[in-house]
């Protein structure tokens, strides 16, 4: 993998990601595929709507459909038959969020399955090898995303842990080769919750190691979207300008402009797909809440400016019947409507940074959002 940084509007960056799979122009968001599928959105429709990566993960992925199975098939890419690159997540976000299911020991994280109640254990190492049976051309390091809320002596043992799962977990990748004909590459985790004196410890850690991308994770998980944001601009300061910011699990439009801000190139969140399947869309003009009875005769478009195949074809007033009448389409349609919204403030992203005019652009249409609530 190779980054190539193209401009600089003050802290916001243009760059690009060269992989094997294709190459990904920065800022980007990564639509999320937990489990080898973009809930309600086929591969063809990503293509359509120009995704250039999308995100899934190694704890769902390893329990289903198994190493095994996707051996078989030459990896996630030909299993689900995606030509362009994916990123894993390591199941450390799990260790967080499945706390009723797991134990965390020096070692690893032994896990309880949430589909059957097996127990597993997972090793730095043992990540790394499961993400090279699944082949994603980025892989995440395991690592341990502390509570919001924790205090600074659990955050401080906590990151301890995460470094060293760090380095051992880019010792397993020097000492593991690629399975299928394409190379990989690991991006580290800085973690340290909301203190900066251990965000950053644990960036200055992690950039003693070679990884080829680092991520900002812990955040996002509970505090105030301000304290995310100053997290962000502190940590971002330590790590290197010629290797990709990836900021997990973020967020709204406003988090992903406002991060962009702060010099981040990389994004996913389940938020455009799960509002999406909750009758919740984004537009330039705000949220809609399609389920609201004032839009059962509307014959709009939900979003007059969208390109997408829901905005140029069909109406409000028939996407909220879908979604009264618990149609699947209504699922596909917003989904596509909703990440399409998303890869289109990227692109905008990148064009506005090209340009020198991004902070300008970031700041109106940030309140034409929130100014137009319906």
């Amino acid at each position: 993998m190779k980054f190539e940084l193209i401009h600089n509007e003050k802290k916001a960056r243009v760059g690009k990601i060269f992989t094997d799979n294709g190459e990904i122009e920065t800022p980007i968001f990564m639509p999320v595929g937990t489990q080898g599928s973009v809930k309600a959105v086929s591969p063809r429709s990503l293509n359509e709507i120009q995704a250039q990566i999308i995100l899934g993960n190694t704890y769902h992925l390893y329990l289903r459909p198994g190493v095994e199975v996707l051996q078989k098939f030459g990896g996630l890419h030909k299993f689900m038959n995606w030509q362009k690159p994916i990123l894993t997540d390591s199941g450390g976000y799990q260790v967080f969020s499945l706390s009723d299911l797991r134990k965390i020991q020096n070692e690893g994280v032994e896990f309880s399955s949430h589909l059957d109640g097996s127990k597993h254990f997972f090793t730095p190492t043992k990540v790394v090898e499961i993400q090279r049976a699944i082949g994603s051309d980025i892989m995440m390091v395991l690592d341990e995303c502390a509570p919001f809320g924790a205090d600074f002596s659990y955050v401080k043992k906590s990151n301890e842990l995460t470094i060293k799962w760090a380095k051992e977990s880019f010792e397993a990748f020097q000492n593991t080769t690629q399975l299928y004909n394409h190379s990989q590459a690991i991006f580290g985790i800085v973690q340290g919750s909301v203190f900066k004196e251990i965000r950053k410890i644990s960036a200055e850690e992690l950039t003693k190691i070679n990884f080829d991308g680092f991520a900002i994770g812990g955040l996002a998980v509970g505090e105030e979207a301000e304290t995310m944001y100053d997290i962000t601009n502190f940590t971002e300061e330590f790590l290197p300008k010629n290797k990709p910011r990836y900021l997990m699990g973020v967020g709204t439009p406003e988090n992903l402009l406002e991060s962009i801000a702060l010099g981040i190139d990389m994004f996913d969140c389940v938020m455009p797909t799960r509002n999406a399947r909750n009758s919740l869309l984004f537009t330039r003009s705000g949220k809609l809440n399609l389920l609201n009875a004032k839009f059962k005769f509307d014959t709009n478009p939900v979003d007059e400016e969208c390109d997408c195949y829901l905005c140029k074809n069909f109406s409000r007033g028939y996407l909220r019947h879908l979604f009264m009448a618990k149609e699947i389409l209504a699922l596909e349609l917003a989904s596509v409507h909703n990440l399409n919204f998303y890869l289109w403030l990227m692109r905008t992203a990148r064009e506005k940074i090209l340009h020198n005019s991004f902070y300008k652009w970031k700041d109106e249409i940030i309140l034409q959002m929130n100014e137009n609530k319906k």
